[in-house]
């Protein structure tokens, strides 16, 4: 299971791109509202979530998604339930994976030291230790981050493969029409 965190002000492109291509790859996504499951986008487009963080046990997950707007990280930054499920999943060697400004929440919980990451650009100096790199993706072990919301095909593409290989994010990718590369 794939959860995608939902808090409002969270950069549209960033979470339901990844949703759609995750789905389209034949797994298990659910959105995850933050205080409800009404959640606004940073670009006024509302979503309805499929559960409650507060009320949701991210126990059986694979990956935790974290997307960007800066609405939405600080939403996610001011939610003890995400960022206790972040932590744990950590420590239970699952993917974690931000985009934009999501990755400097993980550098705030340490996550990111020492680990090759990337974010939006102009944050670099909020990712603390983090050995940052000039690409739309960058993956370190179980660390997954992207850049922004133009990276969110690559993103969702490297998180397919992540999970399920390359072969399974090149036929979502053929599907698409996607022409960029698949990571």
């Amino acid at each position: 299971m794939v959860y995608i965190i939902l808090g409002k002000g969270f950069e549209e492109a960033e979470a339901l791109v990844p949703c759609d291509l995750l789905r389209r790859a034949g797994i298990e996504v659910r959105l995850v509202g933050i205080g409800g499951l009404e959640i606004q986008g940073s670009h006024g487009i509302t979503v309805h979530a499929d559960c409650v963080a507060e009320e949701t046990d991210f126990s059986n997950a694979e990956m935790l998604v974290l997307p960007g707007g800066l609405g939405g990280v600080a939403s996610i930054r001011a939610s003890k339930a995400v960022l206790s499920a972040v932590r744990a999943l950590w420590e239970k060697e699952r993917f974690l994976a931000a985009i934009c400004a999501a990755p400097t929440v993980l550098a705030d919980l340490g996550i990111t030291e020492g680990k090759k990451a990337t974010c939006y650009p102009g944050m670099e100096n909020e990712m603390g230790s983090a050995s940052m790199q000039d690409a739309p993706v960058v993956q370190d072990g179980k660390l997954i981050t992207g850049r922004a919301a133009g990276a969110s095909f690559d993103f969702a593409l490297a998180l397919i493969t992540a999970l399920r290989g390359e072969e399974a994010a090149k036929k979502v990718a053929a599907g698409v029409v996607y022409r960029g590369a698949v990571r």
